[in-house]
Protein backbone atom coordinates (compact mmCIF):
# COMPACT_ATOMS: atom_id res chain seq x y z
CA UNK A 1 0.00 0.00 0.00
CA UNK A 2 1.28 3.45 -0.87
CA UNK A 3 2.39 5.46 2.19
CA UNK A 4 0.29 8.47 3.09
CA UNK A 5 2.19 11.69 2.51
CA UNK A 6 2.51 13.70 5.71
CA UNK A 7 1.99 17.40 5.12
CA UNK A 8 4.29 19.78 6.94
CA UNK A 9 3.46 23.29 8.05
CA UNK A 10 6.35 24.69 6.07
CA UNK A 11 5.14 27.58 3.96
CA UNK A 12 6.14 28.29 0.39
CA UNK A 13 6.58 26.10 -2.67
CA UNK A 14 7.53 22.46 -2.22
CA UNK A 15 8.31 19.64 -4.62
CA UNK A 16 5.14 18.19 -6.12
CA UNK A 17 4.74 14.63 -7.51
CA UNK A 18 4.27 14.54 -11.29
CA UNK A 19 0.87 13.99 -12.88
CA UNK A 20 1.34 11.83 -15.97
CA UNK A 21 -0.91 11.16 -18.94
CA UNK A 22 -0.31 8.18 -21.24
CA UNK A 23 -1.32 8.80 -24.84
CA UNK A 24 -0.99 7.15 -28.21
CA UNK A 25 -2.69 5.08 -30.91
CA UNK A 26 -5.61 2.97 -29.71
CA UNK A 27 -3.88 -0.35 -30.49
CA UNK A 28 -0.37 0.47 -29.34
CA UNK A 29 -0.79 -0.73 -25.77
CA UNK A 30 -1.28 2.36 -23.62
CA UNK A 31 -4.08 0.72 -21.62
CA UNK A 32 -1.94 -2.38 -21.12
CA UNK A 33 0.91 -0.18 -19.90
CA UNK A 34 -1.33 1.59 -17.40
CA UNK A 35 -2.74 -1.72 -16.20
CA UNK A 36 0.74 -3.15 -15.67
CA UNK A 37 1.96 -0.07 -13.78
CA UNK A 38 -1.12 -0.09 -11.56
CA UNK A 39 -1.12 -3.82 -10.82
CA UNK A 40 2.60 -4.08 -10.22
CA UNK A 41 2.80 -1.04 -7.94
CA UNK A 42 -0.53 -1.10 -6.11
CA UNK A 43 -2.06 -4.08 -4.30
CA UNK A 44 -5.07 -5.27 -6.32
CA UNK A 45 -7.52 -4.98 -3.44
CA UNK A 46 -6.65 -1.30 -3.04
CA UNK A 47 -7.59 -0.34 -6.57
CA UNK A 48 -10.94 1.43 -6.70
CA UNK A 49 -12.23 2.29 -10.17
CA UNK A 50 -12.64 6.01 -9.70
CA UNK A 51 -14.14 6.25 -13.16
CA UNK A 52 -14.46 4.07 -16.19
CA UNK A 53 -13.55 6.71 -18.73
CA UNK A 54 -10.85 8.75 -17.06
CA UNK A 55 -9.10 7.04 -14.17
CA UNK A 56 -6.44 8.42 -11.86
CA UNK A 57 -4.26 6.65 -9.33
CA UNK A 58 -1.04 7.12 -7.40
CA UNK A 59 1.84 4.64 -7.64
CA UNK A 60 5.07 4.53 -5.62
CA UNK A 61 8.35 4.16 -7.48
CA UNK A 62 11.89 3.63 -6.24
CA UNK A 63 14.44 4.98 -8.71
CA UNK A 64 17.65 3.17 -9.57
CA UNK A 65 19.40 5.61 -7.20
CA UNK A 66 17.13 4.41 -4.38
CA UNK A 67 14.96 7.55 -4.12
CA UNK A 68 11.35 6.84 -3.13
CA UNK A 69 8.93 8.85 -5.26
CA UNK A 70 5.23 8.84 -6.15
CA UNK A 71 3.65 9.36 -9.57
CA UNK A 72 0.00 10.15 -10.33
CA UNK A 73 -1.29 8.58 -13.54
CA UNK A 74 -4.27 9.69 -15.62
CA UNK A 75 -5.89 7.65 -18.33
CA UNK A 76 -7.66 9.11 -21.36
CA UNK A 77 -9.45 7.22 -24.16
CA UNK A 78 -7.34 6.61 -27.23
CA UNK A 79 -10.18 7.09 -29.75
CA UNK A 80 -9.29 10.00 -32.01
CA UNK A 81 -12.77 11.55 -31.84
CA UNK A 82 -12.37 12.11 -28.11
CA UNK A 83 -9.89 14.88 -28.83
CA UNK A 84 -11.37 17.15 -26.22
CA UNK A 85 -10.96 14.51 -23.52
CA UNK A 86 -7.38 13.92 -24.56
CA UNK A 87 -6.71 17.64 -24.53
CA UNK A 88 -8.20 17.80 -21.08
CA UNK A 89 -5.93 14.98 -19.91
CA UNK A 90 -2.87 16.70 -21.35
CA UNK A 91 -3.90 20.03 -19.82
CA UNK A 92 -4.18 18.43 -16.37
CA UNK A 93 -0.92 16.53 -16.72
CA UNK A 94 2.63 17.71 -16.10
CA UNK A 95 4.30 15.04 -18.23
CA UNK A 96 3.11 12.80 -21.07
CA UNK A 97 4.17 9.34 -22.14
CA UNK A 98 3.67 8.84 -25.88
CA UNK A 99 3.28 5.11 -26.58
CA UNK A 100 4.39 3.88 -30.00
CA UNK A 101 4.26 0.25 -31.12
CA UNK A 102 7.58 -1.35 -32.08
CA UNK A 103 5.62 -3.27 -34.72
CA UNK A 104 3.65 -0.44 -36.36
CA UNK A 105 5.59 2.77 -35.74
CA UNK A 106 3.91 6.17 -35.88
CA UNK A 107 0.20 6.21 -36.81
CA UNK A 108 -2.19 9.15 -37.43
CA UNK A 109 -3.56 8.90 -33.88
CA UNK A 110 0.02 9.04 -32.59
CA UNK A 111 0.41 12.41 -34.28
CA UNK A 112 -2.92 13.64 -32.92
CA UNK A 113 -1.85 12.66 -29.42
CA UNK A 114 1.45 14.48 -30.00
CA UNK A 115 -0.44 17.59 -31.10
CA UNK A 116 -2.43 17.49 -27.86
CA UNK A 117 0.78 17.21 -25.85
CA UNK A 118 2.37 20.12 -27.70
CA UNK A 119 -0.76 22.24 -27.25
CA UNK A 120 -0.52 21.64 -23.51
CA UNK A 121 3.17 22.66 -23.55
CA UNK A 122 4.31 19.76 -21.39
CA UNK A 123 7.45 17.58 -21.71
CA UNK A 124 6.99 14.03 -22.95
CA UNK A 125 8.75 10.69 -23.09
CA UNK A 126 8.42 8.15 -25.90
CA UNK A 127 7.73 4.55 -24.87
CA UNK A 128 8.46 2.12 -27.70
CA UNK A 129 6.14 -0.71 -26.70
CA UNK A 130 5.65 -4.36 -27.72
CA UNK A 131 9.38 -5.14 -27.86
CA UNK A 132 8.45 -8.71 -26.88
CA UNK A 133 6.55 -9.24 -30.14
CA UNK A 134 8.14 -11.23 -33.01
CA UNK A 135 7.50 -8.34 -35.40
CA UNK A 136 9.14 -5.74 -33.16
CA UNK A 137 11.73 -3.61 -34.96
CA UNK A 138 13.12 -0.85 -32.75
CA UNK A 139 15.44 0.72 -35.39
CA UNK A 140 12.56 0.90 -37.86
CA UNK A 141 10.32 2.48 -35.20
CA UNK A 142 13.05 5.00 -34.37
CA UNK A 143 13.24 5.92 -38.03
CA UNK A 144 9.45 6.29 -38.15
CA UNK A 145 9.66 8.72 -35.23
CA UNK A 146 12.37 10.78 -36.91
CA UNK A 147 10.41 10.86 -40.17
CA UNK A 148 7.56 12.51 -38.26
CA UNK A 149 9.89 15.01 -36.56
CA UNK A 150 9.87 13.27 -33.18
CA UNK A 151 13.57 13.60 -32.47
CA UNK A 152 14.48 11.14 -29.71
CA UNK A 153 17.77 10.92 -27.81
CA UNK A 154 20.51 9.13 -29.70
CA UNK A 155 18.84 9.98 -33.02
CA UNK A 156 19.67 13.68 -33.23
CA UNK A 157 17.19 14.90 -30.62
CA UNK A 158 16.63 15.38 -26.90
CA UNK A 159 13.31 13.58 -26.34
CA UNK A 160 13.91 10.75 -23.83
CA UNK A 161 12.67 7.30 -24.76
CA UNK A 162 12.58 3.76 -23.42
CA UNK A 163 12.00 0.36 -25.06
CA UNK A 164 9.33 -1.47 -23.05
CA UNK A 165 6.94 -4.38 -22.98
CA UNK A 166 3.67 -3.47 -21.28
CA UNK A 167 2.88 -7.17 -21.25
CA UNK A 168 6.02 -8.51 -19.51
CA UNK A 169 7.05 -5.32 -17.70
CA UNK A 170 10.45 -5.13 -19.39
CA UNK A 171 11.82 -1.59 -19.40
CA UNK A 172 9.00 -0.10 -17.30
CA UNK A 173 11.20 0.71 -14.24
CA UNK A 174 13.54 2.60 -16.59
CA UNK A 175 10.54 4.40 -18.10
CA UNK A 176 9.39 5.51 -14.64
CA UNK A 177 12.92 6.69 -13.87
CA UNK A 178 12.67 8.93 -16.95
CA UNK A 179 9.35 10.28 -15.65
CA UNK A 180 10.94 11.23 -12.33
CA UNK A 181 13.90 12.81 -14.14
CA UNK A 182 11.55 14.84 -16.36
CA UNK A 183 9.62 15.94 -13.27
CA UNK A 184 12.84 17.06 -11.56
CA UNK A 185 13.83 19.05 -14.64
CA UNK A 186 10.37 20.66 -14.76
CA UNK A 187 10.78 21.70 -11.10
CA UNK A 188 7.16 20.95 -10.23
CA UNK A 189 6.11 22.71 -7.04
CA UNK A 190 3.06 23.53 -4.97
CA UNK A 191 2.22 25.08 -1.61
CA UNK A 192 0.32 22.66 0.64
CA UNK A 193 -0.58 25.45 3.08
CA UNK A 194 -2.86 27.24 0.59
CA UNK A 195 -6.51 26.37 -0.26
CA UNK A 196 -6.74 23.51 -2.76
CA UNK A 197 -7.25 24.17 -6.44
CA UNK A 198 -7.08 21.93 -9.48
CA UNK A 199 -9.32 20.36 -12.11
CA UNK A 200 -12.28 18.05 -12.37
CA UNK A 201 -11.26 14.85 -14.13
CA UNK A 202 -14.67 13.23 -14.31
CA UNK A 203 -18.17 13.72 -12.97
CA UNK A 204 -21.05 11.30 -12.87
CA UNK A 205 -24.36 10.48 -11.22
CA UNK A 206 -24.01 7.57 -8.83
CA UNK A 207 -27.46 6.01 -8.40
CA UNK A 208 -26.77 5.32 -4.72
CA UNK A 209 -24.63 8.30 -3.73
CA UNK A 210 -25.79 11.15 -5.96
CA UNK A 211 -23.58 13.56 -7.89
CA UNK A 212 -19.92 12.60 -7.59
CA UNK A 213 -16.69 13.80 -9.14
CA UNK A 214 -13.04 12.92 -9.33
CA UNK A 215 -10.68 15.84 -8.80
CA UNK A 216 -6.95 16.25 -9.16
CA UNK A 217 -5.29 18.71 -6.78
CA UNK A 218 -2.68 20.84 -8.53
CA UNK A 219 -1.93 23.13 -5.59
CA UNK A 220 -2.80 23.49 -1.93
CA UNK A 221 -4.46 21.04 0.48
CA UNK A 222 -8.11 20.04 0.62
CA UNK A 223 -9.51 19.53 4.12
CA UNK A 224 -12.68 17.90 5.34
CA UNK A 225 -15.22 20.57 6.29
CA UNK A 226 -14.36 22.91 3.42
CA UNK A 227 -16.46 23.52 0.29
CA UNK A 228 -15.53 22.92 -3.35
CA UNK A 229 -16.70 25.20 -6.16
CA UNK A 230 -16.46 24.32 -9.85
CA UNK A 231 -18.42 26.59 -12.16
CA UNK A 232 -22.06 26.43 -11.07
CA UNK A 233 -21.49 23.26 -9.02
CA UNK A 234 -20.54 23.12 -5.35
CA UNK A 235 -20.07 20.42 -2.74
CA UNK A 236 -19.29 20.22 0.97
CA UNK A 237 -16.17 18.17 1.65
CA UNK A 238 -17.83 15.58 3.87
CA UNK A 239 -17.23 12.37 1.92
CA UNK A 240 -13.72 12.42 0.44
CA UNK A 241 -11.98 9.28 -0.79
CA UNK A 242 -8.57 8.48 -2.18
CA UNK A 243 -8.09 6.54 -5.41
CA UNK A 244 -8.50 3.23 -3.54
CA UNK A 245 -11.92 4.25 -2.25
CA UNK A 246 -10.63 4.75 1.32
CA UNK A 247 -12.15 7.69 3.26
CA UNK A 248 -9.64 10.45 3.98
CA UNK A 249 -9.73 13.76 5.87
CA UNK A 250 -7.29 15.70 3.72
CA UNK A 251 -5.46 15.48 0.41
CA UNK A 252 -2.69 17.56 -1.09
CA UNK A 253 -0.38 18.03 -4.05
CA UNK A 254 -1.03 15.92 -7.18
CA UNK A 255 -3.55 13.72 -5.38
CA UNK A 256 -6.72 12.42 -7.07
CA UNK A 257 -9.78 12.42 -4.81
CA UNK A 258 -13.40 11.38 -5.12
CA UNK A 259 -15.94 13.83 -3.73
CA UNK A 260 -19.60 12.99 -3.09
CA UNK A 261 -22.48 15.46 -2.71
CA UNK A 262 -22.25 18.03 -5.52
CA UNK A 263 -25.25 20.29 -6.10
CA UNK A 264 -24.99 19.33 -9.78
CA UNK A 265 -22.51 17.27 -11.77
CA UNK A 266 -19.46 19.47 -12.37
CA UNK A 267 -18.09 19.75 -15.89
CA UNK A 268 -15.20 17.47 -16.72
CA UNK A 269 -12.04 19.50 -17.27
CA UNK A 270 -13.34 22.49 -15.32
CA UNK A 271 -11.25 24.17 -12.65
CA UNK A 272 -12.19 23.89 -9.00
CA UNK A 273 -11.22 25.81 -5.87
CA UNK A 274 -11.72 25.12 -2.18
CA UNK A 275 -13.33 27.75 0.08
CA UNK A 276 -13.99 27.78 3.80
CA UNK A 277 -17.69 28.62 3.99
CA UNK A 278 -20.97 27.67 2.31
CA UNK A 279 -21.81 31.38 1.91
CA UNK A 280 -18.63 31.98 -0.09
CA UNK A 281 -19.30 28.90 -2.24
CA UNK A 282 -22.88 30.01 -2.99
CA UNK A 283 -21.72 33.48 -4.02
CA UNK A 284 -19.18 31.99 -6.44
CA UNK A 285 -21.66 29.58 -8.06
CA UNK A 286 -24.22 32.36 -8.52
CA UNK A 287 -21.60 34.52 -10.23
CA UNK A 288 -20.70 31.61 -12.52
CA UNK A 289 -24.38 31.05 -13.32
CA UNK A 290 -24.83 34.68 -14.38
CA UNK A 291 -21.77 34.46 -16.66
CA UNK A 292 -23.19 31.31 -18.23
CA UNK A 293 -26.55 32.97 -18.88
CA UNK A 294 -24.87 35.90 -20.62
CA UNK A 295 -22.93 33.49 -22.83
CA UNK A 296 -26.08 31.55 -23.76
CA UNK A 297 -27.79 34.74 -24.85
CA UNK A 298 -25.22 35.37 -27.57
CA UNK A 299 -26.73 35.30 -31.07
CA UNK A 300 -30.24 34.89 -29.69
CA UNK A 301 -31.48 36.58 -32.87
CA UNK A 302 -30.89 33.38 -34.85
CA UNK A 303 -33.32 30.46 -35.14
CA UNK A 304 -32.29 27.93 -32.51
CA UNK A 305 -32.04 24.14 -32.76
CA UNK A 306 -32.45 22.70 -29.25
CA UNK A 307 -30.52 19.52 -28.44
CA UNK A 308 -30.84 17.29 -25.39
CA UNK A 309 -27.84 15.01 -24.78
CA UNK A 310 -27.83 11.82 -22.73
CA UNK A 311 -24.58 9.88 -22.38
CA UNK A 312 -22.87 7.27 -20.23
CA UNK A 313 -20.48 9.72 -18.53
CA UNK A 314 -19.72 13.44 -18.63
CA UNK A 315 -16.54 12.87 -20.57
CA UNK A 316 -18.63 11.56 -23.45
CA UNK A 317 -20.82 14.67 -23.26
CA UNK A 318 -17.59 16.66 -23.62
CA UNK A 319 -16.84 14.82 -26.85
CA UNK A 320 -20.36 15.42 -28.23
CA UNK A 321 -20.14 19.12 -27.38
CA UNK A 322 -16.76 19.18 -29.13
CA UNK A 323 -18.41 17.78 -32.28
CA UNK A 324 -21.27 20.29 -32.01
CA UNK A 325 -18.77 23.14 -31.70
CA UNK A 326 -17.47 22.24 -35.18
CA UNK A 327 -20.86 23.11 -36.71
CA UNK A 328 -20.71 26.67 -38.00
CA UNK A 329 -23.65 28.60 -39.41
CA UNK A 330 -24.72 32.23 -39.61
CA UNK A 331 -28.34 31.11 -39.96
CA UNK A 332 -29.01 28.89 -36.94
CA UNK A 333 -27.74 28.57 -33.40
CA UNK A 334 -27.36 25.25 -31.60
CA UNK A 335 -28.46 25.29 -27.97
CA UNK A 336 -27.91 22.39 -25.59
CA UNK A 337 -31.07 22.51 -23.48
CA UNK A 338 -29.88 19.70 -21.21
CA UNK A 339 -26.94 17.32 -20.97
CA UNK A 340 -27.03 14.55 -18.44
CA UNK A 341 -25.77 11.09 -17.62
CA UNK A 342 -28.17 8.14 -17.86
CA UNK A 343 -30.75 6.51 -20.16
CA UNK A 344 -33.23 8.45 -22.29
CA UNK A 345 -36.50 8.62 -20.35
CA UNK A 346 -40.10 9.63 -21.00
CA UNK A 347 -39.38 12.74 -18.96
CA UNK A 348 -36.67 13.71 -21.47
CA UNK A 349 -39.17 13.36 -24.32
CA UNK A 350 -41.75 15.45 -22.50
CA UNK A 351 -39.15 18.13 -21.81
CA UNK A 352 -38.44 18.67 -25.52
CA UNK A 353 -41.87 17.87 -27.00
CA UNK A 354 -43.05 21.48 -26.81
CA UNK A 355 -39.89 22.74 -28.51
CA UNK A 356 -39.95 22.82 -32.30
CA UNK A 357 -37.11 20.96 -34.08
CA UNK A 358 -35.64 19.58 -30.83
CA UNK A 359 -33.35 16.56 -31.08
CA UNK A 360 -32.54 13.97 -28.39
CA UNK A 361 -29.10 12.45 -28.86
CA UNK A 362 -27.93 9.45 -26.86
CA UNK A 363 -24.45 7.95 -26.72
CA UNK A 364 -23.83 4.55 -25.15
CA UNK A 365 -27.18 4.74 -23.37
CA UNK A 366 -30.47 2.89 -23.68
CA UNK A 367 -33.89 4.35 -24.55
CA UNK A 368 -36.62 3.34 -22.15
CA UNK A 369 -39.65 1.75 -23.85
CA UNK A 370 -42.01 4.43 -22.52
CA UNK A 371 -39.69 7.12 -23.91
CA UNK A 372 -39.63 5.53 -27.37
CA UNK A 373 -43.43 5.10 -27.47
CA UNK A 374 -44.00 8.67 -26.30
CA UNK A 375 -41.49 10.04 -28.83
CA UNK A 376 -43.35 8.29 -31.67
CA UNK A 377 -46.67 9.78 -30.52
CA UNK A 378 -45.29 13.29 -30.06
CA UNK A 379 -43.04 13.30 -33.13
CA UNK A 380 -39.83 13.76 -31.15
CA UNK A 381 -36.64 12.62 -32.88
CA UNK A 382 -34.37 10.31 -30.87
CA UNK A 383 -31.11 8.91 -32.17
CA UNK A 384 -28.59 6.82 -30.26
CA UNK A 385 -24.99 5.99 -31.15
CA UNK A 386 -22.03 4.00 -29.92
CA UNK A 387 -19.51 5.29 -32.47
CA UNK A 388 -18.60 8.96 -32.25
CA UNK A 389 -17.90 9.30 -36.00
CA UNK A 390 -21.44 8.20 -36.85
CA UNK A 391 -22.86 10.62 -34.31
CA UNK A 392 -20.73 13.45 -35.69
CA UNK A 393 -21.92 12.82 -39.26
CA UNK A 394 -25.53 12.49 -38.17
CA UNK A 395 -25.43 15.72 -36.17
CA UNK A 396 -24.08 17.65 -39.14
CA UNK A 397 -26.72 16.22 -41.47
CA UNK A 398 -29.53 16.83 -38.98
CA UNK A 399 -28.49 20.41 -38.34
CA UNK A 400 -28.05 21.18 -42.03
CA UNK A 401 -31.51 19.72 -42.72
CA UNK A 402 -32.94 22.10 -40.12
CA UNK A 403 -31.07 25.14 -41.44
CA UNK A 404 -33.53 27.58 -43.04
CA UNK A 405 -32.91 28.43 -46.67
CA UNK A 406 -31.45 31.85 -47.26
CA UNK A 407 -32.46 34.12 -50.12
CA UNK A 408 -29.66 36.41 -51.23
CA UNK A 409 -29.93 39.21 -53.78
CA UNK A 410 -26.93 39.19 -56.13
CA UNK A 411 -26.61 42.40 -58.17
CA UNK A 412 -25.64 41.70 -61.80
CA UNK A 413 -25.32 45.20 -63.29
CA UNK A 414 -25.90 48.95 -63.14
CA UNK A 415 -28.14 50.96 -65.50
CA UNK A 416 -28.54 54.74 -65.78
CA UNK A 417 -32.00 55.90 -66.91
CA UNK A 418 -31.69 58.36 -69.79
CA UNK A 419 -35.31 58.98 -70.83
CA UNK A 420 -38.86 58.32 -69.62
CA UNK A 421 -41.19 57.86 -72.63
CA UNK A 422 -44.54 56.87 -71.13
CA UNK A 423 -46.44 55.12 -68.33
CA UNK A 424 -49.50 52.88 -68.53
CA UNK A 425 -50.86 50.87 -65.56
CA UNK A 426 -47.57 51.07 -63.65
CA UNK A 427 -45.55 49.93 -66.69
CA UNK A 428 -42.93 52.51 -67.64
CA UNK A 429 -41.32 52.71 -71.09
CA UNK A 430 -37.74 53.83 -70.56
CA UNK A 431 -34.43 54.35 -72.28
CA UNK A 432 -31.20 53.57 -70.45
CA UNK A 433 -27.49 52.84 -70.70
CA UNK A 434 -25.76 49.83 -69.16
CA UNK A 435 -22.75 51.07 -67.20
CA UNK A 436 -21.70 47.81 -65.51
CA UNK A 437 -22.34 44.08 -65.79
CA UNK A 438 -25.44 42.64 -67.42
CA UNK A 439 -29.22 43.14 -67.28
CA UNK A 440 -31.72 40.39 -68.16
CA UNK A 441 -35.39 40.27 -69.11
CA UNK A 442 -37.78 39.51 -66.20
CA UNK A 443 -35.15 40.46 -63.62
CA UNK A 444 -36.06 42.33 -60.47
CA UNK A 445 -34.35 45.70 -60.06
CA UNK A 446 -33.69 48.14 -57.26
CA UNK A 447 -34.39 51.79 -58.15
CA UNK A 448 -31.87 54.26 -56.74
CA UNK A 449 -31.90 58.05 -56.64
CA UNK A 450 -28.70 59.71 -55.38
CA UNK A 451 -27.56 56.33 -54.00
CA UNK A 452 -30.75 55.89 -51.95
CA UNK A 453 -33.15 53.05 -52.80
CA UNK A 454 -36.60 54.49 -53.58
CA UNK A 455 -38.32 51.33 -54.80
CA UNK A 456 -38.20 48.05 -56.71
CA UNK A 457 -39.58 46.82 -59.99
CA UNK A 458 -39.67 44.00 -62.56
CA UNK A 459 -38.35 44.20 -66.13
CA UNK A 460 -41.13 43.16 -68.55
CA UNK A 461 -39.18 43.58 -71.76
CA UNK A 462 -35.78 44.58 -73.18
CA UNK A 463 -35.09 46.00 -76.66
CA UNK A 464 -31.88 46.83 -78.44
CA UNK A 465 -31.53 47.80 -82.11
CA UNK A 466 -35.37 47.61 -82.41
CA UNK A 467 -35.39 43.92 -81.47
CA UNK A 468 -36.57 42.14 -78.32
CA UNK A 469 -33.63 40.60 -76.50
CA UNK A 470 -33.19 38.45 -73.39
CA UNK A 471 -30.26 40.38 -71.98
CA UNK A 472 -28.09 43.44 -72.49
CA UNK A 473 -24.34 43.32 -72.04
CA UNK A 474 -23.39 46.81 -73.27
CA UNK A 475 -24.63 50.12 -74.68
CA UNK A 476 -27.99 51.88 -74.76
CA UNK A 477 -31.34 50.05 -74.89
CA UNK A 478 -35.07 50.36 -74.32
CA UNK A 479 -37.12 48.63 -71.65
CA UNK A 480 -40.51 48.19 -70.03
CA UNK A 481 -40.33 48.35 -66.24
CA UNK A 482 -43.27 47.49 -63.97
CA UNK A 483 -43.18 49.47 -60.73
CA UNK A 484 -45.38 51.69 -58.58
CA UNK A 485 -42.42 53.97 -57.93
CA UNK A 486 -42.30 57.37 -59.62
CA UNK A 487 -39.07 57.31 -61.63
CA UNK A 488 -37.21 59.91 -63.64
CA UNK A 489 -34.15 60.30 -65.90
CA UNK A 490 -30.97 60.24 -63.81
CA UNK A 491 -32.21 57.44 -61.58
CA UNK A 492 -30.26 54.16 -61.53
CA UNK A 493 -31.46 50.57 -61.81
CA UNK A 494 -29.56 47.77 -60.05
CA UNK A 495 -30.75 44.45 -61.56
CA UNK A 496 -30.36 41.44 -59.28
CA UNK A 497 -30.86 37.67 -59.15
CA UNK A 498 -32.28 35.95 -56.08
CA UNK A 499 -30.08 33.04 -55.08
CA UNK A 500 -31.35 30.43 -52.57
CA UNK A 501 -28.68 28.67 -50.52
Amino acid sequence: MAKQVKHTTTTGPQKRPPIVVVMGHIDHGKSTLLDYIRKSNVVDKEVGGITQHLSAYVVPHTTKEGAKETITFLDTPGHEAFQKMRLRGADVADIAILVVSAEDGVKPQTLEALASIKNAHIPFIVAINKIDKPGADIPRTQSSLIEHEIYIEGMGGDIPWAPISAKTGAGIPELLDLVILAADLAELTGDPTTPARGQVIEGKLDTKRGNTATLIIKDGTLHSGQFIVSGTAMAPVRIMEDFTGKPIKEASLSTPVGIVGFSEIPSAGAAFVAVRSKKEAEAMTESARLRLERRENVRSDLPTIPILIKADVLGTIDAIEHELAKFESDRIAVRIIDAAVGPITASDVQNVSATKSAIIVGFNVSVERQARDLAERLGVEIDTFSIIYELSQWLNDALKHRTPQLEEEVVTGKVKLLKHFSTQKNVHVLGGRLEEGVIKARQRVRILRRDIEIGKGTLKNLQQHKSDVQQITEGEFGMQLETRTEIAPGDYLMPYDTVIS
